[in-house]
């Protein structure tokens, strides 16, 4: 049987699981920008896997000169 739709959402303890942060960072996150998107459904905060991965991905680099250029802000 394919996967469905939801089934590459995932919660905030499991979103923070994935890319290795707590989920109250996640929670920090949401509120200044500085996080991967997020969806409202029924109340609940979701994330799409798809969207974890492009976000860690801001924050690949090759040499620690990348580091200003394309870190990840955590800053808000």
């Amino acid at each position: 049987m394919p996967d469905t739709e939801f089934a590459r959402y995932v919660d905030t303890r499991e979103a923070a699981h994935l890319i290795g942060l707590s989920p109250r960072t996640l929670e920090k996150y949401r509120t200044c920008g500085a996080g991967p998107a997020y969806r409202k459904i029924g109340g609940r905060v979701v994330y799409r896997q798809a969207d974890l991965e492009a976000w860690a991905e801001q924050g690949a680099r090759r040499t620690t000169h990348d580091a200003d250029r394309t870190a990840i802000s955590h800053h808000g």
